[in-house]
C-alpha cells in the first residue's frame, strides 16, 4: 500500500470530478459548515489541521447522511503579524529569518522577497491550500477569498459590515484605555502580537501618600486594605523621577512615568532619584493619617504600575514575608540608617474578618506552607488563596471606620468613589502580563481619545448575545460557561488600528479595521463569493445598498441593478444563495478564541442579522500539545501540517489529531501514536483485501454475533460523529471494529457473504477520518462512485442478537481463562474439561438481584421460597456467601451455555491442541477434581488434564 500515492489519486479525482462544490438544492437540507480563516503569516500547523479536521469530518459525515454540505475556505491577512515579519526580514532580524528559513521551509529565492508583506501571504497561502488538499479536506474552492484591501470585493463586504454597525450604534467614538504599541502607534489586538494574547489593560486605584511636598503613589487591586498598611516598599536600585499630574508632584520610577503620559497629563520636572534616596524616610498614610516608613525590597519591579507598593503584612503574603526577611536580617536595614528595632517594632495591622483565617491571614498560610523567604515560589499559591478567600468571604473591621461590616466583594465601588472625591485616589491602567506587538515592541496602556470602538458593553446588544447563546448548542456543552462569563465582562474594544494590513474604514480611513474585528461575519460573503468569481462583478459594483438586498432582503432590485450595474437576475441568485446557506450549522474553533472570536461572531451575527441567519452551533476543542508539552517555535517542537503529511500521511495524520483528546481537553501529539495508526490502517488495508479470497457459506452463530456488533458499533459511533466527540467515534468505527472483525476472522472461518456486508459499512464508518484508503478500497470492493458520497450506514435492531453476543462473551473468556491457567501451570494440556453452571445458581443469581442490596439474610430467605433452593440450602447459603461482596457482578442473563460452548469446541481444540470436553455441572460426568461445583453463570468451571 502506497500512501503517497493512493493520497495523489483521490485529491486529483475528487478535485476533477468536483463533487464537494455545493449548490443550493431544492427540497434538500443543508449543512453549512465553517473554520475560523487561518492567518496567514506561516505555513499551516498541525494545530490548525486538528480544528479544521474536526469541522470536515462532521462535513463529510453530514454529507454521507444525505444533507447538501458547504464547507469553503478563506485566508486571513489582516493586522500587523505580515507587516511585522516583514520589516522585521527587512531589518535583517535574524531570529525571523530562521524561523522562516529553518521552521517554515521558505526557499533562499522566495526569502530575499519576504520584505514585501503581499509577497509573504501570496507564498504562504500557495503552500497552505497544497496542505489543505493533501489532507483531504472536501471544500469547495469556488468560494476561496482572502481579506484586507489586497482583495477590493471583501474590502466593499467590511465597509457594508461597519457601516451597518456604526448605523446601529455599535460603533462609537470614545476614550478608552487600549493596548498601544509605540512604534506603530497604534492599538494591538490579540492577533496582532507576538506574545500576551487575551492579556487586558487592568485597572488600578493609585493611592496618594504625602510625601516631602509630594506623593509617593502605590498603584493596587485592593484600595481597602490602605487601613491595614504599615511600611511602603521601594527598590533601592531603580531609578525614579518626579513628574507633575495635573496640579500634583509625584514620584514614581522612570518606567510608570512613560506609561502614565500615555494615560494622563505628566511632565517630568526631576530625574535621577535613585530608590535608595527614598528609604528610611516617612510618607503618610492618606486615610488613617499615620507616618509609614519607607522599606528596601529589590522584589517591587519598577515596571510594574507605578513602582511603588504599600505594604499590608496581614493580608499579603509577600508583604509579611519580606517584612520578616528584614526583621531577621538586620543588616538589610542598617545599611540605609534605619535602626532594626524600628523595623522589628513594625506589627501587621488585621483588617479583614475570614472564617477560614485568623487574626492575621498572610502569616498564617506562610507558615502553614512552610515558606522561608521572599524568593520562595509559592508566594504566588498562598497570595492566590487569601486573595479568593477574602474577597469572596471577607468582612471589613471596625478600624474600617464607615466600612465596617461590609463585604469586601462589594465595597471597591463605593470606597474609591469616596477617595477619589477627598482627593487622595487616582487611577492607572496597566498590563496584567507582558504584550509584545508583532513588530517586536513591548507594549503598554494607552488611554485613546477619538478610537473608534465596538461597543461590545451595551447591555441591549449583550441581552441579544445572550439570547442566541441560549438558542444555540454549544459541544461541548462545559464550555457554554465560558461564553456567558465573556459576555458578562466584556466591555467596549478598539475595532481599528493604523497600522498593518486591512479595511479602511470608510468614514475616517486613517484607521484600519483590525485582525479580530472583520473576522466576524465573514462567512455569509462565501455564500456570494462564487457569484463574484462567476460574473466576474467588479468591486465598486458591491455599494452598501448591494449587500442590504442580498443579506437583508431591503431595496428595490430594479433599482438597484441600475444603480450597481449588476442584473437583477444575478442579485437575486445571490440573495437566494444566502438565503438557503445561512445560518452556519458549525462553526468550529479552539477553546483560547472563546473570550474573543468566538463570541465577537455571535456579537456581530446578532447585531446584522434576522434571527433565523443567528448561528446554530459552535464546537470547541482544545490546544494542541506536541509531546507533552505545548507547540512552539521557540520550543523547537513546531509541527507543520506539510511536514506531519510528509511523514505520516493524511489519513494517520488526521486519525492521530483526533483521536489524541476528546472535549476541552488539550490533544497531546506523539509521533508514536502516529506511527502506531499508519500501522493499523496498514492492517486495516490488508484485513479488507483477504474478502476476495473468501467463500460464501452458511449463516452461522458467529455471523449473527459480527452482524449484532456492527449494529452496535453503527449506533455508538454515528451518535458520537454527531456529537462532535470524534475520539469516541473512531474507537467505536474503527478500533472497536476491528477487534470484532480480529476475533470473527480468529474464531472461524470467514463467511464471504457476511464479512463482505461487514466491511461495506466498515468503509463508510471511518471515511470521515479516514477518506484516502476508504476511497481506495471502496474502490477495489468494485463499488460504484465515491465512499464520500454513499449513504451514511442505517442502524438496524433486528439484526441485534443479545443471545449471540453472550455466546461469544462466554467463549472469549472462556478462552483467557483457559489461557491463565496454562500460564500459571505451566503445563502442555492432553485434554479440557469445561464444566457449566448448575441451573439452581441462575436461580439464586435472580434473587440477589432482586433484592439488590448486599444483605445475606434477606437474599436467604427469600431463595428459601424456592423448594429446590431450600432442599439444598447449605450450597445456596455457601454460593450467596461467596457474592455478597459485591453482587454487582451477579450474571442473570439466560443463555445456553452448553450450546456455545460445544459450538466453540473445534475453535478451543485448534487454540489449545488437544480435545476438549463440555458438560453441564448438573450431569453425572468425568470430574476427577470436583471442579464442576465451582462453575457459575457465565464463568464456567475447568479442569486440565
Amino acid at each position: 500500500m502506497d500512501v503517497k500515492e493512493i493520497e495523489e489519486k483521490w485529491v486529483k479525482r475528487w478535485e476533477e470530478s468536483k463533487i464537494f462544490e455545493a449548490d443550493p438544492t431544492e427540497g434538500k437540507k443543508k449543512i453549512f459548515v465553517t473554520f475560523p480563516f487561518p492567518y496567514m503569516n506561516g505555513p499551516l500547523h498541525i494545530g490548525h489541521a486538528l480544528t479544521s479536521a474536526r469541522c470536515d469530518v462532521y462535513a463529510r459525515f453530514k454529507r454521507m447522511q444525505g444533507y447538501n454540505v458547504l464547507f469553503p475556505w478563506a485566508w486571513h491577512l489582516t493586522g500587523e503579524p505580515i507587516t511585522g515579519a516583514a520589516e522585521r526580514v527587512k531589518r535583517g532580524d535574524e531570529d525571523q529569518i530562521r524561523i522562516f528559513r529553518e521552521i517554515d521551509g521558505v526557499p533562499e529565492e522566495d526569502l530575499k522577497k519576504f520584505g514585501d508583506p503581499a509577497y509573504i501571504a501570496k507564498y504562504y497561502i500557495k503552500e497552505s491550500k497544497e496542505a489543505v488538499k493533501r489532507i483531504g479536506h472536501s471544500v469547495d474552492w469556488r468560494r476561496e477569498f482572502h481579506t484586507t484591501s489586497l482583495n477590493p470585493h471583501f474590502d466593499k463586504f467590511i465597509e457594508w459590515q461597519y457601516l451597518s454597525l456604526r448605523k446601529k450604534g455599535y460603533v462609537i467614538k470614545g476614550t478608552h484605555p487600549v493596548v498601544w504599541c509605540p512604534h506603530d502607534e497604534s492599538p494591538t489586538g490579540d492577533h496582532d502580537r507576538l506574545r500576551g494574547e487575551g492579556v487586558s489593560p487592568v485597572e488600578f486605584t493609585v493611592l496618594k501618600f504625602p510625601f516631602n511636598g509630594a506623593y509617593l503613589p502605590a498603584a493596587t487591586l485592593r484600595p481597602e486594605t490602605v487601613f491595614g498598611v504599615t511600611n511602603m516598599w521601594i527598590n533601592p536600585e531603580a531609578e525614579h523621577v518626579r513628574i507633575r499630574v495635573g496640579g500634583e508632584e509625584w514620584i514614581v520610577s522612570r518606567e510608570a512615568a512613560v506609561k502614565l503620559k500615555e494615560q494622563k497629563k505628566v511632565r517630568i520636572i526631576e530625574e535621577g532619584i535613585k530608590g535608595s534616596q527614598l528609604i528610611g524616610k516617612y510618607c503618610v498614610n492618606p486615610v488613617t493619617k499615620d507616618k509609614v516608613l519607607n522599606l528596601p525590597a529589590t522584589f517591587v519591579d519598577p515596571d510594574n504600575a507605578t513602582g511603588i507598593v504599600m505594604s499590608v503584612p496581614s493580608h499579603a503574603p509577600y508583604d509579611w514575608v519580606a517584612l520578616r526577611d528584614l526583621q531577621v536580617n538586620p543588616g538589610l536595614v542598617e545599611k540605609y540608617g534605619i535602626s532594626p528595632e524600628e523595623v522589628k517594632s513594625i506589627k501587621p495591622i488585621s483588617l479583614i474578618k475570614i472564617k477560614k483565617f485568623g487574626e492575621h491571614p498572610a502569616i498564617e498560610i506562610s507558615e502553614k506552607m512552610g515558606i522561608k523567604d521572599q524568593n520562595d515560589p509559592r508566594l504566588d499559591e498562598a497570595t492566590e488563596v487569601i486573595y479568593k478567600e477574602e474577597f469572596y468571604k471577607g468582612v471589613l473591621k471596625e478600624n474600617t471606620g464607615k466600612y465596617k461590616g461590609m463585604k469586601v466583594s462589594e465595597v471597591k465601588k463605593s470606597l474609591v468613589a469616596d477617595f477619589e472625591k477627598d482627593g487622595i485616589a487616582d487611577k492607572m491602567f496597566e498590563l496584567a502580563d507582558e504584550v509584545i506587538c508583532r513588530c517586536g515592541t513591548k507594549c503598554l496602556v494607552k488611554i485613546l481619545k477619538n478610537q473608534w470602538f465596538l461597543k461590545y458593553s451595551d447591555e441591549e446588544w449583550k441581552k441579544k448575545v445572550l439570547e442566541a447563546l441560549a438558542d444555540m448548542e454549544i459541544l461541548p456543552e462545559e464550555a457554554r460557561a465560558n461564553f456567558e462569563y465573556t459576555i458578562g465582562w466584556l466591555e467596549d474594544k478598539a475595532c481599528a488600528r493604523k497600522s498593518g494590513l486591512g479595511t479602511k474604514l470608510p468614514w475616517d480611513p486613517e484607521w484600519i479595521v483590525e485582525t479580530l474585528s472583520d473576522s466576524t461575519v465573514y462567512m455569509a460573503f462565501y455564500t456570494i463569493q462564487k457569484h463574484i468569481r462567476q460574473y466576474d462583478i467588479p468591486a465598486e459594483s458591491l455599494r452598501p445598498e448591494v449587500f442590504d438586498y442580498i443579506f437583508l432582503g431591503e431595496g428595490d432590485v430594479k433599482a438597484l441593478a441600475e444603480k450597481s450595474g449588476i442584473k437583477e437576475d444575478i442579485l437575486d441568485e445571490m440573495r437566494s444563495e444566502f438565503e438557503y446557506w445561512m445560518p452556519v450549522d458549525l462553526r468550529n474553533s479552539a477553546k483560547e478564541l472563546i473570550p474573543n472570536h468566538l463570541t465577537f461572531y455571535i456579537f456581530h451575527h446578532v447585531a446584522l442579522f434576522p434571527r433565523d441567519k443567528w448561528p446554530r452551533r459552535i464546537g470547541v476543542n482544545g490546544m494542541i500539545n506536541v509531546e507533552g508539552e505545548k507547540m512552539s517555535k521557540s520550543l523547537g517542537n513546531f509541527i507543520t501540517l506539510k511536514k506531519a503529511l510528509v511523514e505520516f500521511g493524511a489519513d494517520a495524520t488526521r486519525a492521530t489529531l483526533l483521536y489524541s483528546a476528546e472535549g476541552l481537553r488539550d490533544p497531546d501529539w506523539r509521533s508514536k501514536s502516529a506511527l502506531d495508526i499508519q500501522g493499523r490502517l496498514k492492517a486495516f488495508y490488508d484485513v479488507v483485501s483477504q474478502l476476495h479470497g473468501m467463500e460464501e457459506m452458511e449463516e452461522r452463530r458467529i455471523d449473527v454475533w459480527l452482524r449484532s456488533r456492527v449494529q452496535k458499533h453503527v449506533r455508538k459511533a454515528t451518535v458520537e460523529y454527531e456529537s462532535l466527540r470524534f475520539r469516541s467515534a473512531f474507537q467505536a468505527a474503527f478500533f472497536d471494529f476491528f477487534n470484532d472483525v480480529r476475533w470473527y476472522l480468529r474464531r472461524d472461518k470467514p463467511n464471504k457473504k457476511v464479512f463482505a456486508e461487514v466491511v461495506d459499512i466498515w468503509v463508510r464508518l471511518i471515511s470521515p477520518v479516514t477518506p484516502m484508503i476508504c476511497e481506495e478500497v471502496w474502490e477495489k470492493l468494485g463499488k460504484e462512485g465515491y465512499v464520500s458520497l454513499a449513504e451514511w450506514p442505517k442502524y438496524d435492531e433486528g439484526l441485534i442478537s443479545e443471545e449471540a453476543e453472550l455466546a461469544e462473551e462466554l467463549i472469549g473468556k472462556t478462552l483467557d481463562d483457559v489461557d491463565n491457567i496454562l500460564k500459571v501451570t505451566d503445563i502442555k494440556p492432553k485434554k479440557i474439561y469445561i464444566y457449566t453452571s448448575p441451573k439452581w445458581k441462575l436461580k439464586v443469581n435472580k434473587v440477589i438481584k432482586e433484592v439488590g442490596k448486599p444483605n445475606m439474610k434477606e437474599i436467604m430467605s427469600k431463595a428459601m421460597e424456592d423448594g429446590e433452593l431450600r432442599a439444598i440450602g447449605k450450597e445456596v447459603s455457601a454460593y450467596v456467601s461467596s457474592l455478597i461482596k459485591d453482587i454487582s457482578k451477579v450474571r442473570v442473563e439466560e443463555i445456553d451455555e452448553l450450546a456455545a460452548l460445544r459450538d466453540a469446541r473445534q475453535f478451543f481444540e485448534k487454540e489449545f491442541g488437544c480435545p476438549v470436553e463440555v458438560y453441564s455441572a448438573d450431569e453425572e460426568v468425568y470430574d476427577p477434581m470436583g471442579k464442576r461445583k465451582q462453575a457459575s453463570p457465565m464463568k464456567p468451571a475447568i479442569y486440565v488434564e
